[in-house]
């Protein structure tokens, strides 16, 4: 991958945070108040599931 590839997903990445905190921020609010509650190994399973979709995702497009 190139740096302007990993600087275009990165931009994508901050795009799409950045409209959830602003378009619904007590969602956002309600969604770390839930991962909060989860124990820490359900969080850690969810955060590598998240990245292996991701990575899967990119991989069918690229």
């Amino acid at each position: 991958m190139t740096g302007e590839v990993i600087l275009t997903l990165l931009a994508g990445a901050l795009i799409v945070e950045g409209l959830a905190y602003a378009l619904a921020p007590s969602l956002v609010e309600r969604m770390l108040e839930a991962l909060s509650a989860m124990p820490l190994e359900a969080r850690r399973t969810l955060g590598l599931l998240t990245a292996v979709t991701g990575l899967m995702l990119l991989w069918a497009v690229l």
